[in-house]
């Protein structure tokens, strides 16, 4: 074919009228007829009867123990809560594949989880763990910053505008999504006595959130919140969204020995009450409990799951600083190991950031503040040096330590 009639074959137009002019055996292309034939195959595609591009198959799924184990690499322990997660996430993914097929005869209910454990046991760690895991959009949103519409603070909607912001925007995909929503113990209800004054920050919180958890069509605002009046809203169906919930609920504990009375006297009483651990007594706890504490019925019965992390014993602290994949011996010996430095640390060391750890009642997290300061001299002092090891000895630690301590004192 000569260069002088080179022409689309399907429309006729020219090269010289079209920007580009794809050559076949008999014929050519251009690329306005290529748009518009991916356009109609598009439309014409089975696959355009489910929305979004969700295409996971059973095989590539990954079973509840696979979770699990996946989660073993970097949380200790707490089996229970990880088993109600996997599970949850497992069943989540199912339910997805579902939109996909065209049998829907007996149609899957999502199954939104709550998980209750003191500060430092890992609820937030459990999420940002699973969350390498997943193939859809998770965020992780703070609840203490929630106010109800028309106050000062976060609109309840501004949870799915970070869910957007994952998913860059694609609707589909943040209808899809997974949403741990951190301390939501914090919008428990301030008071069972009625008062003149809103509780805007509690109650008023748990309503708005009602919709969400529950599965409805919500206008939200791109770039959250009031700050910008003239954006256009963003309609979100939150129907298949999984919403996990964590909290302390620091006092909880109370609220069930009420109810197991277990400060009854009486020789029968010590009969019944033997059986119980006192010293982990949220393994009792029931969504009883948490009306009690503040949560309201709604809202307990759209979080149908209920789990518990269990407090942290001296073996699963010591086994937190070095056992998990990012452990946090390993993270500093990462760190020195950029500046050539190697990394030494005496048993006795880790025995006593544990014990450190035990008396501030600070759980995994105190862990981290302990060994931060043993460690913030030799952070700042020996990069720029020609030094390549250090070696962390038990007088080293309780010196550095009881520096920390007595500048703090001093200061205070």
């Amino acid at each position: 074919m000569s260069k002088l009639n080179e022409y689309c074959t399907f429309c006729g137009r020219s090269k010289k009228e079209v920007s580009i002019l794809v050559a076949g055996i008999h014929g050519y292309i251009c690329d306005i007829c290529a748009n518009q034939a991916f356009h109609i195959i598009n439309e014409a595609s089975p696959q355009k009867k489910r929305k979004g591009d969700f295409v996971l198959s059973k095989e590539e799924l990954p079973c509840p123990k696979e979770i699990k184990a996946f989660l073993d690499l970097y949380v200790i322990g707490q089996d229970d809560a990880k088993r109600y997660l996997s599970v949850s996430v497992y069943n989540h993914y199912k339910r997805l594949m579902q939109l996909n097929e065209d049998d829907n005869e007996v149609e899957i209910e999502k199954s939104n989880i709550i998980m209750v454990g003191s500060t430092g046991t890992g609820k937030t760690l459990l999420a940002k763990t699973i969350a390498r895991l997943l193939k859809v959009p998770f965020t992780i949103v703070d609840a203490t910053v929630l106010t109800e519409a028309g106050y000062v603070g976060e609109d309840i909607e501004s949870i799915l505008t970070r869910l957007l912001h994952v998913a860059d925007y694609k609707v589909e995909e943040a209808e899809r999504g997974i949403v741990f929503i951190d301390e939501i113990d914090k919008i428990a209800r301030k008071s069972d006595n009625p008062s003149i004054t809103r509780d805007v920050s509690g109650e008023g919180v748990q309503q708005g959130l009602l919709k969400l958890l529950e599965g409805s069509v919500v206008n939200v605002p791109p770039q959250g919140g009031r700050k910008h009046p003239e954006q256009k809203m963003i309609a979100v169906d939150t129907k298949n969204i999984l919403f996990i919930c964590g909290g302390a609920f620091d006092g909880i504990e109370k609220k069930i020995a009420q109810r197991l009375n277990t400060q009854v006297i009486g020789y029968t009483a010590s009969e019944n009450t033997k059986k119980i651990d006192r010293n982990n007594l949220l393994q009792y706890i029931t969504p009883q409990d948490l009306k009690s504490f503040g949560l309201i019925p709604e809202i307990i019965g759209r979080l149908p799951i209920l789990t518990y992390l269990e407090p942290l014993d001296r073996n699963a602290l010591r086994n937190i600083l070095t056992e998990p994949k990012n452990s946090i011996i390993k993270q500093y010996q990462k760190m020195f190991d950029m500046d050539n430095v190697t990394l030494i640390i005496d048993e006795e060391v880790l025995d006593y950031i544990v014990d450190k750890a035990i008396e501030f009642k600070l759980g995994a997290r105190g862990l981290r503040s302990i060994a931060e300061d043993i460690m913030i001299d030799a952070m700042f002092e020996l990069p720029g040096t020609e030094q390549k090891e250090l070696h962390i000895s038990l007088n080293y630690a309780k010196e550095r330590i009881e520096r920390v301590e007595n500048s703090r004192l001093q200061s205070a």
